[in-house]
């Protein structure tokens, strides 16, 4: 079974900019969401090097997860987001940082849910350690509406005025 375990963060600064080792746009739009898993389609688009693929991802809550992954042409992808998929398209740069011999994933939301930061991490065990960049802030991997699938249906512009703001 593919298990992904990851832990999501807000940032309490821009200070990972600097350390930013390569940055990817991606598309990523959802064909179904049920109570037992999501179907995602992405595109990393690069041009020519533009790269697909759908993901099917468990709706278990918290850090551990089952994932599945497989390569689609580029083109399907691209069509998938453009005709299949419920809810708004995700838009975001992804932004590759390493630090202290682990690799950050940094989203960079646009569109609906611009403004929006988060930081990822993936580990071997949900018990793992790692050193916390000081650009890392709260924790929210245990808040759905962090959950790109939420944002899909429930984008960050929408979020109550009330809810605490998020980088």
């Amino acid at each position: 079974m593919a298990v992904e375990i990851e832990r999501k963060f807000r940032l309490s600064s821009d200070h990972w900019r600097a350390a930013v080792k390569s940055s990817a746009y991606l598309r990523q739009g959802y064909l179904a969401n049920t109570q037992r898993c999501s179907v995602r389609v992405r595109l990393a688009d690069g041009g020519a090097a533009a790269q697909g693929w759908l993901s099917v991802k468990a709706m278990t809550p918290g850090m551990t997860r089952s994932e599945y992954e497989a390569d689609v042409p580029a083109q399907d992808a691209r069509e998938m987001l453009e005709q299949l998929c419920e809810g708004a398209v995700i838009e975001k740069w992804r932004h590759i940082v390493q630090y202290a011999g682990r690799k950050w994933e940094i989203d960079e939301f646009l569109g609906e849910n611009a403004g929006l930061i988060v930081a990822e991490i993936e580990l071997e065990s949900e018990q793992a350690e790692f050193r916390r960049p000081d650009w890392l802030g709260e924790e929210v991997t245990h808040d759905v509406r962090y959950y790109n699938f939420q944002l899909a249906q429930h984008p960050f512009c929408r979020w109550p005025a009330a809810a605490p703001a998020a980088q």
